[in-house]
């Protein structure tokens, strides 16, 4: 069920009503959007919250200064739609760090 309206910002959109909901943790989605230009960013399928239906993923990636969590979707028309987005927590933190060492060793 739809939380609020629709909002598209460029490849990315979200519901309004969930937008101001997560502010909760701080930032709106559209306050996060520069996560994904983070040279770092990466996305690991999140097999808990997929269904049949829909798959999601969990995406790493520093705005607004810190590392933040976004879950994801797919949509039909090549949007990405934002679900959820809050601070990564110590051990997403350590995964992200520990994928650029990988990187860079």
């Amino acid at each position: 069920m739809p939380k609020g309206d629709l909002i598209t910002a460029g490849s990315f959109e979200w519901f309004s009503e969930k937008s101001e909901s997560n502010k909760k943790h701080g930032f709106s989605f559209e306050e996060i959007l520069d996560a994904f230009q983070d040279p770092f960013f990466y996305e690991i399928f999140d097999a808990n919250h997929s269904d049949i239906n829909q798959d999601r993923y969990n995406g790493l990636g520093y705005a607004k200064g810190q590392l933040q969590v976004i879950q994801v979707c797919y949509t039909e028309d090549r949007r990405t739609h934002i679900i959820s987005a809050r601070p990564a927590t110590s051990r997403e933190r350590k995964m992200y760090y520990e994928r650029i060492k990988k990187i860079y060793s």
